[in-house]
């Protein structure tokens, strides 16, 4: 359970750095009635996300588990590394594409017309199928053996690492007084220049770190001075 709980946590920190949601909580943070605004985008974007993902584990998800009712180790560890490989992926592409990107307008909520609650949850249906990383995380959860109790809580963990930036936003309306605007305005400013060169290095670091989680314990299952070393860093994990 230790290992796949931190493979939830590291792919929903690096899937968390989105400009598709990170820029429009910004910019509703940053205007009329901004607690409310914020605080209703980021509630719409995490009940959309959670129940997205709810729909694919336990529907195609839970499926495939009657197919293969008792996966293995060796098939939890092999979906840990295809995750770490989609995040890496995901990486090369916006590196390879940084400069085309950074060119591109972050999303910006008009001022009028749709509430803030509508937008996130429109924002995160459209984005959803082409959400990767978090379909990775879902494969490995249900390929980890664990109950459907226990997937449903990590479904829900990985959406509040999701959010995570979206409620430090709302923190900041909320406690930095007259200083909020002036760091809202900044953050705001380096998201729209950094962002896919920013985004790419931390789905990068997260890849490598869920490759090596799961080629550690592929090698565990063997023998040698590598299965040892593997079967030790596995005991680190989950003692």
């Amino acid at each position: 359970m230790l290992r796949v709980t931190i493979l939830v946590i590291t792919i929903g920190l690096a899937d968390s750095l989105n400009p598709t949601t990170i820029a429009p909580a910004l910019y509703l943070a940053a205007g009329r009635d901004a607690r409310k605004q914020a605080m209703q985008f980021t509630a719409a974007v995490f009940a959309v996300y959670l129940l997205g993902g709810l729909i694919i584990a336990v529907g195609p998800g839970q499926l495939l588990l009657h197919l293969v009712p008792h996966p293995t180790k060796r098939v939890a560890y092999i979906l840990e590394v295809v995750a770490g490989v989609a995040l890496v992926t995901a990486a090369a592409f916006l590196w390879g594409h940084r400069r085309q990107l950074v060119h591109r307008n972050v999303p910006r909520p008009k001022a009028e017309g749709k509430s803030s609650a509508i937008l996130g949850a429109t924002i995160t249906a459209v984005e959803l199928p082409t959400a990767f990383p978090y379909f990775a995380a879902i494969a490995a959860i249900v390929g980890s053996g664990v109950g459907l109790p226990r997937q449903l809580l990590l479904l829900v963990l990985f959406n509040v690492c999701f959010v995570l930036p979206l409620v430090v936003i709302v923190a900041i309306v909320m406690f930095a007084g007259e200083r909020a605007n002036e760091m809202l305005v900044s953050g705001r400013q380096k998201l729209e220049a950094r962002w896919p060169a920013a985004l790419a290095i931390v789905f990068l670091a997260a890849g490598v770190f869920v490759i090596l989680l799961g080629a550690t314990g592929l090698a565990g299952l063997g023998h040698g001075r590598f299965g040892r070393f593997a079967r030790h860093f596995r005991r680190v994990l989950h003692p």
